[in-house]
């Protein structure tokens, strides 16, 4: 039988892990009629939970990208999002997540994904990932 790693403050590797395969909603794309040109989303109402506390976890979350052959679809990138509302997944994972669920999903030229999260215990957290043209993510 396999023990789990428990750290000092009790989180497990199944907190670290948690969220990072569950099943989501589909983010969509169209096709993309222009070059050169940058597209910031902001998802100002970002939600999940905590895995260890069960608490909620809340922040901005911005997506900027290039687009290459096509574009992220936004009604179905807003289902994505509110698929996160009850999912427990530390907050680093995240925007770790999106930025890869996002790079395969739309095969953007260069992603950069942001959480900025709300102060708490008297911190803030600001995540940022990115992925530059040709490192794309495998599934």
């Amino acid at each position: 039988m396999k023990t789990k790693k428990i750290t000092k403050l009790g989180y497990t590797s199944d907190h670290a892990n948690a969220g990072l395969e569950d099943k989501l909603p589909p983010i969509e794309s169209w096709p993309n009629q222009f070059k050169n040109y940058a597209i910031t989303i902001e998802i100002p109402e970002f939600t999940s939970v905590c895995p260890k506390t069960n608490l909620p976890d809340f922040g901005k979350v911005t997506i900027t990208y290039e687009p290459n052959k096509v574009c992220a679809e936004l009604k179905s990138l807003k289902y994505y999002m509110l698929g996160y509302r009850n999912l427990g997944i530390f907050y680093e994972n995240a925007i770790n997540r999106i930025l890869k669920d996002f790079v395969l999903a739309v095969k953007p030229k260069w992603v950069k994904v942001r959480g900025e999260f709300n102060m708490r215990g008297g911190m803030r957290s600001i995540i940022e990932v990115e992925n530059r043209k040709n490192r794309f993510i495998s599934k």
